[in-house]
Parts: C-alpha cells; structure tokens; sequence
C-alpha cells in the first residue's frame, strides 16, 4: 500500500517529455514519487481528491536570507551601502540564536503557506536555521556567510566555522538539509580566502553560495582594486563551476555572460530584491539564450519584504519584459522552468519536476478563485494571476506540511508570536 494518492488533478508536471495532465493521479510511497498519470492500480492509507486545482512542483527559492524575517520593514527605501553599512549589519550585530531561530520559523511558515518547498540560504547563526529546518519539514541548502574583509585571523575563524557547519549537518533531516559554503561576495573576502574556500568545498564536495555583482558600487570597487569585474576575478582563480550558485549578477558584460554559461554556474535571479534597492536588471534573457542555468530567489525580507516566490516569477517576467521593450521574452513556461527545474538543478535536488523517481515536493493550488477564472492557459495563470495564497497543499518529502490552507507540521501562531516578541526585544537593543 502506498503512502498517498492525489487523483482528479490537473497535473502541471513540468517534465518536458510528458507534458500537462488533465484528470491526473499521483502516487506517493516514501518520500518519492511512485507513479503519475491518468489511473492507478494502488491504494494509499491518504487520498486527496484535488477536483478543480492544479498540481504542479512544489518552488524552489535559490537566493534567501530566513532568518532576516526578523527585519521585515526595517530600514526600507535607502541606498544598498547606507542599508547594509549603518542599519543592517549594525542590527545583525544585536542578534541571538533564538532571533535567527524564531525569524527562520517564521521563514519556513510564509514559505509552506505560500508553496515553497526548498530554499537555499546564507547567514548567521547556521545551526539555529538548520534547527528551524528540521523542524518545519520543508528541504534547504545551508550556508553559514562568511566575511573576512582581507583580515586573516578572521579568515580563519570564518572558515572553521563554515566548515563545522557543512560538516554537521549535511544530509540531516531525513536527507532534507544540504549545506554548502557561504563566502559573502568578492567585494567582502579576500582572494587567498575565496581560494581556500573553493578548495575546501571540493574536498568535502559541496556547494557553493556567493553573491557576484550585486551592484555597480562592487564593479567599481573590482575593477578599481584588480583591473577587473567580478567574474574575470573569479575565474582568474578556478573559482567557476557547477557547484557555485551565484547570486544577483546583475552587471554583466556580454563577455561575463559567456564565461558564466561556459562554466554552467548557476545564477539567482532576484528581481523585486534588485528593484527595492535600486541595484539594476539582471540580463536574464541573455543568459538564458547563451545556455547559462537561471533560477529564482527572493533575497531576504528586508530587502522584499515578503518570500512569495509566485510574486518573484511574475515580477521575473514583467521586468524582462520592460527592460527588453519585447513582450515575448520570458514566457510563462520559462519563468516557472526557474522557479522549479532550474532551481532543483542549481540546488543538485531530485525536486522541481513531477516525474516517477523524484521527491514527492509538490503543491496544490485552488484554481476555483475569481481572479483564476476562467482558464485558458494554466501555466500563464499560475505566473501572472496566481500568488502565494492560492496555495491550499504543500507536501515536502511525502509529508504533508500543509493541508486545506492549515499548516500542520508548526503552531502558527506561536511561530508568529514568537517572532514578535523577539523583533520587539531586538529593536530595544538597536535603540540603546
């Protein structure tokens, strides 16, 4: 007997060899997907009769700082450096492991509710998100952000602690967490220290998370102190590959785009991050013509203020389209090939796609809406109409998270509670 069946579901698999199905089922044992299609000979001990939604890959947020929840509407509409230098990192100097814990939950709460299964984050604090992680049931690539400003004392430090961090708790929670290194960006560490990095990742083979042009401000300061851009540097020193997920890269040269398809890096493409803080429009349509792996991600939430990945897909493709003056470019399909396929790809998960095989990491979303009717292009209405709370399913590993709109795997509201309390409490400190 299987775990679960879901049967009377239009079926978005995003699995190009087989396309959508109408009327589709389901069948999940074990955490993975057993068989999908138009009848099934099983029987589960949990069926869903989703009549009338869509059942689609559950997204996948490449780019996310959780635990910066706790800062949601602090310090809004102000320049990048004077946000990071005199709010943000002074604030992030105040924090405790139960901020980031209960700013994480609170993370992982607005992502289930709103159809997010997976996400890959760098911050601080590591343990207490990987804790959060565990706890909610939802799957997450882990970085600890490391920072060594050319300081190698600090150097040093940060990489001890990053490494006892990838080393603990890679592969924890049922295989659910992947940790990966977390060098901030190029501007922030040292090359000797963006060397070792890289190095000590290949040797304890995971990932890496970094952020790469940004901004203008990170251009100048490269080209001003090296003679070149950021992804020149990078790859002066064997940094590129298909174990870095590479955040923003939003100043590119038409050269910068070639080297980071030739050396199939994965980009996170942070639209509404990108727009909030004035910081520029990634080339995405670019990329993905030179065969460069573009994904979506949200950044933190106090620099978007919210984690809706639906939200980000729609803004994904509207921006492409303004900043190209083509409406064509960045279709529907495309946009959610990122949020699902691209993103599993960037993450190295068997998720993003609804196939015999993969992680049972799916979501059912409630077509039967006023601003979802009628229907005449589901996927064009799932990345310009549809939004986070259409979201009424999310199951993570065959485990149901989230059932009918109520979230099963946390309390809500002490989730919410908490995270007030504590946000109260930090700013007090900030204030003093």
């Amino acid at each position: 007997m299987a775990d679960m069946i879901i049967k009377n579901v239009y079926i978005l698999t995003m699995d190009p060899s087989v396309g959508d199905i109408e009327n589709g089922v389901v069948v999940i044992e074990n955490g993975m997907i057993k068989e999908i299609g138009t009848s099934t000979q099983c029987s589960a001990e949990k069926v869903i009769d989703a009549k009338g939604s869509v059942l689609m890959p559950g997204l996948i947020n490449t780019h996310c700082h959780a635990g910066m929840t706790i800062f949601r509407g602090y310090a809004d509409d102000m320049q990048l450096q004077d946000w990071l230098e005199n709010h943000i990192w002074p604030a992030e100097a105040q924090l405790t492991d139960e901020d980031i814990y209960a700013g994480t939950r609170l993370a992982c709460l607005e992502m289930i509710r709103s159809g997010t299964v997976a996400f890959a984050d760098m911050y601080i604090h590591e343990n207490k998100v990987a804790q959060a992680v565990d706890e909610a049931g939802i799957r997450a690539a882990l970085s600890y952000g490391m920072i060594d400003f050319g300081n190698k004392e600090k150097a040093d430090k940060e990489l001890k602690e990053g490494s006892a961090f990838v080393k603990e708790w890679n592969g924890k929670a049922d295989g659910r967490i992947d940790t990966m290194y977390g060098p901030h960006a190029p501007n922030t560490c040292s090359r000797d220290f963006l060397i070792r990095v890289k190095e000590q990742a290949v040797k304890d083979n995971v990932k890496i998370h970094i952020h790469v042009l940004e901004t203008e401000a990170e251009l100048n300061y490269m080209k001003e102190n090296f003679g070149v851009c950021s992804i020149h540097f990078l790859k002066g020193i064997d940094f590129w590959g298909p174990d870095i997920l590479a955040a923003h890269c939003v100043w590119l040269s038409d050269g910068d785009i070639r080297i980071l398809a030739e050396y199939d890096v994965n980009i996170s493409h942070n639209p509404i991050s990108n727009m909030k803080l004035a910081s520029g429009i990634c080339p995405v349509s670019k990329l993905l013509e030179a065969g460069a792996n573009v994904c979506i991600g949200t950044d933190g939430c106090a620099s978007n203020n919210n984690l809706d990945m639906f939200e980000e897909m729609r803004t994904a493709a509207l921006l492409q389209k303004v900043s190209t003056m083509d409406p064509t470019v960045l279709p529907a399909r495309k946009v959610l090939e990122m949020a699902t396929i691209n993103g599993a790809k960037a993450l190295g998960i068997k998720s993003g796609m609804l196939k015999e095989g993969y992680n049972a990491d799916m979501i059912i979303v409630d077509m039967n809406k006023p601003h979802l009717t009628p229907v005449y292009d589901v996927a064009s209405h799932l990345v310009y109409a549809a939004s986070g709370k259409d979201v009424k399913t999310t199951i993570v590993n065959g485990k149901v998270l989230m059932e009918e709109g109520k979230v099963l795997s946390l309390d809500e509201q002490e989730v919410i509670d908490i995270a007030i309390q504590r946000s109260k409490e930090l700013i007090l400190k900030i204030n003093n």
